[in-house]
């Protein structure tokens, strides 16, 4: 297979050498936008910023030739760009008229976007959007899907075992990604629950902040382990509120992604957690990262979303209180411990 790979930072560059090392041979171009960058990375036959020490294989080349031609020309495009700019990439895809299945990796929701198409009633508040819906929105004639679950890109270069998910409604996406990247340290499932994948791909970056301010307060392990129990349980109300299915969550993309994303040492989102429990302030939090933490451009999004569809949130709706300034880290604490007792169950 032809592969595209748009975006050359950390993430884009991971799905490219895997696909570059599949035993099938495809051959995969990996496109960054500034052709300097496309230049030095050709080059050196690595990603020296984001991920150095991980060498191309012959089958991965780098460019920055323009995308609408390397598109028509490819099997598979996979968009491996942040949420804030996966709107841009798709309407580029779309104007190009290209054939090939679109699949991005970027979990989230968009910032500010219009309610979502189709609507009933209508309404002025101006929700976050999952990938899918700005794919219905700018690019409907787009054969698409999401490709989710509990990865972080590193351990994908470096080819350590790793489970994903392939969402998408249509079959045949689900089965080009599944052509395009299984093989045995990449192995690729197939859902057709692109709405549940994608909330908890949101989600769980949002959990993950949570669970980096327990760790870094000290607060214990029984605190961590309910803290991921009860966000799941917001995670799932969410999902099915917009239609997701139940099982979903329980698999890879919903608390296989929380799990890890929730305690990995490697990920970005848990780490803003930590650093706002030791007193840094956000802006600090995020620029120490050097990469971004989707979980704090989509918490505010995800609960707009929620009370929007009347779905109680509090470890998210605490999250969004904490990253506005409004709690401090102990307070957001206290809020979450003086809540009134409830039965446990999927709505509590």
């Amino acid at each position: 297979m032809n592969i595209l790979v748009i975006g050359a930072g950390a993430w884009g560059t991971a799905i490219a050498l895997a696909a570059a090392r599949h035993p099938s041979g495809h051959q995969v171009q990996l496109w960054a936008r500034d052709s300097g960058q496309a230049a030095a990375m050709q080059q050196a036959r690595c990603n020296a910023r984001y991920l150095p020490g991980q060498a191309f294989p012959s089958q991965l080349q780098v460019t920055a030739q323009p995308l609408p031609a390397l598109a028509q020309a490819a099997d598979v495009v996979i968009i491996g760009t942040p949420m804030a700019a996966l709107r841009q990439y798709l309407t580029v895809l779309a104007q190009a008229a290209i054939n090939a299945p679109v699949l991005w990796l970027c979990k989230g929701f968009e910032a500010a976007s219009q309610p979502p198409p189709n609507q009933q009633p209508p309404s002025t508040v101006a929700y976050g959007l999952m990938a899918h819906e700005i794919a219905a929105a700018v690019a409907p004639q787009l054969r698409c899907g999401a490709l989710s679950g509990p990865s972080f890109a590193l351990e994908v270069a470096r080819g350590q075992p790793t489970c994903l998910v392939a969402a998408s409604p249509d079959l045949a996406v689900r089965q080009a990604a599944q052509a395009a990247l299984h093989s045995q340290s990449l192995r690729l499932y197939a859902n057709a629950d692109m709405v549940g994948v994608e909330v908890g791909g949101a989600v769980k970056n949002v959990l993950a902040i949570a669970a980096g301010l327990c760790d870094g307060l000290a607060l214990g392990l029984n605190a961590r382990a309910a803290l991921l129990t009860r966000g799941l349980a917001e995670m799932s109300r969410l999902g099915l509120a917009l239609g997701a299915k139940a099982d979903t969550f329980m698999g890879l993309s919903g608390m296989g992604d929380l799990l890890l994303t929730a305690t990995g040492d490697l990920s970005r989102n848990r780490k803003v957690g930590l650093l706002l429990a030791q007193g840094l302030r956000l802006e600090q939090a995020v620029q120490s990262l050097g990469h971004v933490a989707e979980g704090v451009y989509s918490a505010r999004t995800v609960v707009q979303r929620a009370q929007a569809l009347g779905v109680e949130m509090p470890i998210a709706t605490a999250v969004v209180q904490l990253l506005d300034g409004q709690l401090q880290p102990q307070q957001a604490l206290a809020q979450l411990m003086a809540r009134d007792p409830k039965e446990e169950g999927a709505r509590a």
